[in-house]
């Protein structure tokens, strides 16, 4: 590879690394305060919070949740080409479409949540009451996408890094205290789960606010910036707002599709579920609470490391797409091997550290008390945690394979491929909900079967459109499995010794969990898992490389 391309590379992957660690922090802060609020809620105020954010979210895809993504996609190609006055009609059109459609969504929300309520989650009572406070957040989201998409596409991701930390630090103060006052000042009232769930959308709500008004601040720093390399564009291939609006409606339309695909599964779980299990006598109470460990103690987990590769395949589409415009497949191949490489180091020692400690993590984190389904919370939790975990793998795969073809303009594909594993996980999902007696754990069943098939589907179209792409088995796959494998003997046998001598839960997976983060990082990079040269291409990496020689994990000549 060339210098530049080497260069190229090392200036993706620490944006990507700067998007990964920012979506990592914002994932830990979310699960952070999810533990006091999950406690405040209770199981059927966490079932009903889990509902109304998976329409919400449903809603947001469709009106404005891929502005970021097509924005960046668009603006970074007009960059590669320097062509300054369209990136900066590009903004205004984005803007106008935000305003437009994230205002129509969030009236659409507010006034027809009593109608989602009544006719198609009946089962979840009180829904409507957290759908119409997160109902704004729709438009506010709308106008923040347009400017996070905007410096995405400029190749920065530091402004949409800071907002989301910035935004999940409001959230998660405002979400806390309003779920506890929400709850305390409607004690008397039958809905009293769903107005502590509304309390947590409202953290939403502000959190949201307060990042636009961040990038707001940051655009009109750079504003003067943009003004002079538009009066400098000598370019002739200047686009006009209609051309730009319906570039735009193209680029969104396919991600808005896959991205709906995707959501939209989570809607059709839980309603699913509802229905077949009232159907087997189950009532609304007791549905709640089994959504609500699902959601606030499975996904939510499991939703930390899906962050990083859902961050990390957000920042290699600038990058994919401008070695695709300049014809440079070796870029582009070396973009997405990448990305894939950087995912598995992580989902994959994730994945089996859940395994291995479901139980005592979710034991440590959450106070729950009572029985759901027969069962104490955290043992429920951690099954499920323990059953599901090899989901982050997959849906980290099918992410990045995903960002790929989107960035190759096969956008239509990640559509097709999602639409199919849709179709066949709600068949398994009927089927095992009716014909088996595994109840909640089918969702996780599909919540697996889902990302493989996609990933699957999506790694085939790349073989076919780029037949010279290869990912290297050994360093991406075998060099993590076999590191967490060795990860999982020390979770072992630490935990367990640690039983001998200890009766704090706390304790020993709090000891296990750093001899196994320790152990993994060791072992993988004696098996050479990295070089030198990846190793400086990720943040802090010389760093990171002087602390490995001094532990003699890698030596000068690596």
């Amino acid at each position: 590879m060339s210098t530049d391309n080497a260069k190229k590379n090392a200036d993706y992957l620490k944006q990507g690394g700067i998007l990964a660690i920012a979506s990592l922090i914002v994932r830990f802060i979310g699960m952070i305060y999810r533990i006091p609020m999950s406690n405040i809620l209770g199981e059927t105020g966490n079932g009903i919070y889990a509902v109304a954010f998976e329409i919400y979210d449903v809603i947001l895809v469709i009106s404005s949740y891929s502005l970021p993504l097509a924005l960046s996609k668009i603006i970074s190609a007009q960059q590669t080409k320097k062509q300054h006055k369209n990136t900066g009609r590009t903004l205004r059109t984005a803007l106008l479409f935000a305003i437009v459609s994230g205002g129509f969504f969030c009236l659409f929300l507010f006034f027809g949540a009593g109608m989602i309520e009544k006719y198609i989650y009946p089962e979840y009572t009180g829904v409507q009451i957290p759908l119409r406070v997160l109902a704004p957040t729709i438009f506010i989201v709308a106008l923040l996408g347009v400017f996070r998409g905007f410096f995405q596409g400029k190749k920065t991701m530091v402004p949409t890094a800071v907002s989301q930390i910035f935004e999940q630090i409001v959230n998660a103060v405002v979400s806390v205290a309003a779920s506890y006052l929400f709850m305390k000042w409607n004690t008397e009232s039958l809905q009293q789960a769903a107005w502590g769930a509304a309390g947590g959308t409202l953290g939403t709500c502000l959190g949201a606010a307060s990042a636009l008004l961040l990038v707001l601040f940051v655009y009109w720093i750079y504003r003067p910036v943009q003004k002079k390399l538009e009066k400098r564009d000598r370019s002739t291939e200047t686009a006009t707002s209609k051309q730009l609006f319906i570039l735009l409606l193209l680029t969104i339309l396919p991600i808005v599709l896959s991205q709906t695909v995707y959501n939209i599964s989570g809607l059709i779980d839980y309603k699913i579920f509802g229905w077949l299990s009232a159907d087997a006598g189950l009532d609304s109470g007791s549905i709640s609470s089994l959504v609500g460990v699902y959601s606030s103690k499975y996904r939510l987990l499991c939703s930390v490391p899906i962050a990083i590769s859902t961050a990390v395949a957000s920042s290699m589409i600038p990058s994919a797409v401008a070695a695709f415009t300049e014809s440079d497949v070796e870029q582009w191949k070396y973009n997405v091997s990448s990305g894939v490489k950087f995912n598995m180091i992580i989902a994959i020692p994730c994945a089996v550290g859940f395994m291995m400690l479901g139980q005592p993590i979710v034991q440590m984190l959450f106070s729950s008390s009572g029985l759901v389904a027969g069962q104490p919370i955290y043992v429920l939790g951690g099954r499920m945690l323990t059953a599901g975990s090899v989901a982050i793998v997959f849906y980290a795969l099918s992410n990045v394979t995903g960002g790929a073809l989107q960035s190759i303009d096969k956008m239509h594909l990640p559509v097709i491929h999602s639409a199919i594993s849709l179709a066949l996980h709600v068949l398994l999902l009927i089927a095992l909900l009716k014909y088996t007696p595994i109840g909640i754990y089918a969702l996780i069943i599909g919540n697996i079967t889902f990302p493989v098939v996609v990933f699957i589907l999506n790694f085939i179209a790349i073989k076919k459109y780029v037949p010279s792409y290869h990912q290297n088995l050994i360093k991406t796959f075998a060099a993590p499995i076999a590191a967490s494998l060795w990860m999982a003997v020390a979770i072992a046998l630490t935990y367990q010794g640690l039983a001998f001598i200890l009766a704090s839960n706390t304790i020993k997976t709090l000891i296990s969990v750093i001899i196994a983060v320790f152990i993994y990082f060791s072992v993988f990079l004696l098996l050479h898992g990295l070089t030198r040269e990846e190793l400086f291409d990720f943040p802090m990496g010389r760093r990171l490389y002087i602390l490995a020689c001094k532990l003699h994990l890698m030596n000068g000549g690596e």
